[in-house]
């Protein structure tokens, strides 16, 4: 393997190796999961709100698990609760798979489905959060979290356009796939190898179960950047309505389905290679709040577009827009973190993102309902911006921030 890669390649690391392959097959089986239980609840009511319904349903595991994850991360072996987490999905999806194959597939069955999944991504994501500071050398975070951000982007460029292309042949043939590569998954979390000792485990207080809220509460700059990053995202998102602006606006079918979602994460892995190769230096604070605003600006012009191109050009800005800040976040969680706690912090991290995706898409999905589809992802855009002018107020010290290699700096005098 390591003949395939330069010498300074993280990917000589058999250890990481493993690991960005693991999450490239796991992403990639939700992404395809996804355009599945989509298309299909839309073809099964026809209703925006019921595509908002699957982000809430992702969503509400996250919220009540986000304690009980973070403390399992930090106590027990990280590589066995992926893997654990993995297999549920599996079998989650092959259950929507025999459900559709055999004709009593129903929305309600799938929102039970999702919701287990949802459960399951969030012991999953807390787990790999806190994993991957485990699997590089501490000088190489930001760069595996680059490196990271482009195994997810891999796999949400391939996952949706494979999901639409494969619905073809029916949604039961789409959850056979996801199934195959969570399954995939698991074995290559399995032959991850630590060789460093294991965090030991602390008494179970109700301080130690809060101790993550805490601990990001205590950090301006990381709860700044946080919050940002999940408000902006939760008003701009808008792909729980790609079905509606794919059957409806622009008129086309799975395949451009497949294409939009595609989209957002093809400017985000275009993003994440480049910053792969040349690493964020002075500015952060300032840059992240130049892209978030740029991330708005590109859902106001996808919003009002009814031309496929310009849709997609729209969607490809926003991940490359949401990509920096997306690094940036995840930098400045891993490097300011100590390792006893990342399980935790990254639990809560973890939630932040999924309020900002899975609860978007029922924003999303609501206010379609109410103002139609056009209208909401529009109104949602203005209100990025806006966030971005009111953030900057009122967290000055992520404005000033300046480098991420400071941040063990600038945690240290915060406390």
């Amino acid at each position: 393997m390591n003949r395939l890669f330069p010498p300074d390649s993280l990917f000589r690391n058999r250890t990481f190796a493993f690991y960005w392959t693991g999450r490239v097959a796991a992403v990639m089986a939700y992404q395809m999961l996804a355009v599945g239980v989509g298309w299909q609840v839309y073809s099964l009511t026809n209703s925006a709100l019921d595509l908002g319904l699957i982000g809430l349903s992702q969503f509400l595991p996250s919220v009540v698990l986000v304690l009980v994850t973070g403390h399992v991360a930090d106590r027990y072996d990280r590589r066995l609760i992926a893997r654990m987490a993995q297999a549920v999905q599996m079998l989650a999806a092959a259950a929507l798979a025999v459900g559709s194959l055999q004709g009593w597939i129903t929305e309600t069955a799938i929102f039970g489905a999702v919701f287990v999944i949802g459960g399951a991504r969030a012991f999953e994501s807390a787990a790999m959060q806190a994993l991957l500071a485990a699997v590089v050398p501490r000088d190489k975070l930001p760069l595996a979290v680059a490196s990271n951000a482009t195994a997810n982007q891999t796999a949400v460029i391939a996952g949706p356009a494979l999901g639409g292309l494969i619905y073809v042949a029916g949604p039961a043939v789409v959850y056979i796939v996801c199934a195959t590569l969570f399954a995939l998954a698991v074995v290559l979390m399995s032959l991850i190898y630590l060789d460093h000792a294991p965090v030991q485990r602390e008494p179970t207080t109700l301080k130690t179960i809060f101790a993550g809220i805490a601990f990001i509460r205590s950090q301006p700059v990381m709860l700044g950047a946080i919050s940002l990053d999940m408000v902006a995202v939760f008003l701009g998102g808008a792909t729980a309505l790609l079905p509606i602006y794919a059957r409806d606006i622009l008129h086309t079918g799975p395949w451009g389905l497949g294409l939009l979602r595609s989209a957002t994460a093809v400017g985000a892995l275009a993003m994440a290679l480049w910053l792969s190769r040349y690493p964020l230096h002075g500015g952060i604070g300032r840059l992240m709040f130049r892209c978030v605003a740029i991330f708005g600006v590109a859902t106001i012009v996808f919003g009002l577009s009814h031309v496929f191109v310009l849709s997609v050009v729209g969607l490809f800005i926003m991940g490359a827009a949401d990509m920096v800040s997306v690094v940036i976040r995840l930098s400045l969680v891993q490097l300011a973190t100590p390792d006893g706690m990342r399980g935790r912090v990254g639990a809560v991290n973890s939630m932040f993102i999924g309020a900002s995706n899975q609860l978007g898409e029922f924003e999303s999905g609501l206010t379609a309902a109410w103002f139609g589809p056009v209208a909401a992802v529009v109104i949602g855009g203005i209100g990025t911006i806006l966030v971005v002018a009111v953030w900057m107020r009122l967290f000055p010290q992520l404005a000033r921030f300046d480098r991420l290699s400071s941040a063990n700096a600038a945690v240290a005098s915060e406390r």
